[in-house]
């Protein structure tokens, strides 16, 4: 399983920016999905999940409201999209997939990841 993060780039406050991460293999239907991002000189930290149906989400406290994930599994593709962007979600932004299906919050249970993707909101 291959992932491959875009959509990253340079946005001012309060703008907006759709992250799109795509799958390779023909079972992208059957993984839970989860973005993380991780700043300079900070641990990785869970931003949003979302179940192989796409029934279930769920978002950190400091991007609820303000970012929606979403899949479409007929494109083997996961979006993240995110508005009234703030400085401190700068950070480069990594897809990720599990065998679950459920979606997880934690890093530890996902196994596969992409090379990610550089967000920088600035003031």
């Amino acid at each position: 399983v291959q992932l491959q993060a875009s959509g990253g780039g340079l946005v001012q406050a309060g703008g907006s920016l759709r992250l799109s991460c795509a799958v390779s293999g023909r079972t992208f239907g059957r993984y839970g999905m989860g973005w993380f991002r991780q700043a300079p000189g900070k641990e990785r930290e869970f931003v949003a999940t979302i179940s192989w149906s796409g029934g279930s989400t769920y978002y950190a406290d400091s991007v609820k409201g303000r970012f929606t994930i979403s899949r479409d599994n007929a494109e083997n593709t996961v979006y993240l999209q995110m508005n009234s962007l703030k400085p401190e979600d700068t950070a480069v932004y990594y897809c990720a997939a599990e065998n679950t299906g459920y979606g997880d919050s934690r890093t530890s249970s996902y196994g596969y990841w992409g090379q990610g993707t550089l967000v920088t909101v600035s003031s």
